[in-house]
């Protein structure tokens, strides 16, 4: 279903983007979205199993790729100045919109914070498995703030993923690391439980932001606001950091890091780039369709993400955690069957 922004203004020098344009966007971002979301907890995991310790530094990497974005936006004001002359903007994002990300920053510099805590504690698995309760999030919190339709298909998989994170809670004991605490393995469980959460909420307050937006939002207007969103994001774990001397701690880190400290940094790299993927492709799902596509996406990826943990870290896949999948696929059928028969209704009623 294709969701057009209607209230925005079209000004004259802002382009309406075509239909295929959007699709092949929406293709390219549910891309990124696939490689940031298995591979960003992936290497966000390694970080801490090879010896890094930094919450806060790795909450700080989940955002600082941002500057990478600086390189399309200026391929795209090129393209706008050989085309218009002088004519071209530098940028087009207003104070308002401005505002609204740096808010928006904010709540995804907090939820960085809480899914790094979840992912030192908890193996990757059982992370993913209670960031499936995302979905069910979104769709709430999109039902709210987006009038998103709600259908019985939603409702019984927000139940679904829900009845999926309870089990993981009750055989907690069975899958809690050999090194941690019943205490630790909790904290770890409820935090990445409230990123997935609050996550929940951002994505339907960045379609919000979108169809409040004085302006007509194009993918270059989108890229400087998940610029503007993510530079925030990461002043905010800075700032957590200098509170925690962790800038002190990283030459000792990568000293004592067990792939040596070459790849230390080499893993600090790389997981800001799958990071920068993930928010980049999540942010540009919602412009090209909606935020609960975005969530469906990333619960959709879930098994792929069980599979790669279970095969680079050698993780138990227990029977509480095959449970767990299988109600957060039941979920995902569920709700993708209903959208399946909305859009089936909505041609019909065109039709007639």
């Amino acid at each position: 279903m294709e969701t057009e922004i209607s209230n925005n203004q079209v000004s004259g020098e802002e382009e309406k983007m075509s239909k295929s344009l959007k699709k092949f966007l929406l293709i390219v971002n549910g891309a990124m979205l696939a490689i940031g979301n298995c591979g960003g907890p992936l290497i966000q995991r390694l970080y801490f199993l090879k010896g890094g310790k930094g919450v806060w530094i790795s909450s700080f990497l989940q955002t600082a790729g941002w500057p990478f974005i600086i390189f399309p936006l200026f391929v795209s004001y090129l393209y706008r100045r050989r085309k218009k002359g002088s004519r071209a903007k530098l940028f087009y994002i207003s104070p308002h919109l401005f505002l609204a990300c740096a808010v928006i920053g904010v709540l995804t510099g907090l939820d960085d914070f809480l899914a790094a805590y979840g992912v030192s504690l908890l193996p990757v698995t059982t992370s993913a498995l209670i960031i499936a309760t995302q979905l069910g999030f979104t769709a709430g919190f999109a039902y709210i703030l987006v009038k998103q339709k709600f259908t019985p298909f939603t409702i019984n998989a927000i139940f679904l993923l829900s009845i999926g994170a309870v089990v993981l809670v009750l055989h907690a004991s069975s899958d809690r690391p050999a090194h941690e605490t019943d205490k630790q393995y909790f904290m770890g469980f409820f935090m990445t439980l409230g990123a997935s959460a609050l996550y929940g909420f951002v994505l339907p307050l960045i379609e919000l932001t979108y169809k409040k937006a004085q302006q007509t939002i194009t993918y270059t207007l989108v890229m400087e606001m998940q610029m503007v969103l993510s530079f925030f994001a990461t002043a905010f774990c800075t700032v957590g950091m200098l509170l925690h001397k962790d800038f002190a701690t990283i030459p000792g880190e990568a000293r004592d890091f067990e792939l040596g400290r070459a790849k230390y940094y080499v893993v600090m790299v790389f997981t800001a780039v799958f990071w920068q993927f993930f928010f980049m492709g999540a942010v540009g799902v919602v412009f090209c369709h909606s935020s609960l596509l975005s969530g469906i996406i990333i619960a959709t990826l879930l098994p792929v993400t069980e599979t790669l943990a279970v095969l680079f870290y050698h993780e138990k896949f227990r029977v509480e955690k095959g449970i767990s999948l299988v109600l957060s696929l039941w979920g995902f059928i569920s709700y993708f069957h209903g959208e399946l028969q909305q859009n089936k209704k909505l041609r019909i009623r065109l039709q007639n």
